[in-house]
């Protein structure tokens, strides 16, 4: 059975809920504490959506350079 890989739009609006499985409460309090309430006026949702974001743009950026030292 040979798979799908659906590509979808960098434009559309992609929302799902998100479940975080063994994290400390103390991590998200100080989480919270020292980068929710200051930056994110409190917005846990936009914090973390912020977050995500920035890991996968700095992974893109590790992978194009690792790729490039490869090739």
């Amino acid at each position: 059975m040979k798979k799908k890989t659906m590509v979808l739009s960098t434009e559309e609006k992609l929302a799902f809920d998100l479940t975080m499985h063994d994290v400390p409460a103390f991590l998200i309090t100080e989480f919270t504490e020292k980068i929710v309430s200051p930056y994110y006026n409190g917005n846990l949702n936009a914090a973390i959506q912020d977050l995500i974001s920035k890991v996968l743009s700095e992974q893109d950026y590790v992978h194009s350079h690792i790729t490039h030292i490869r090739g």
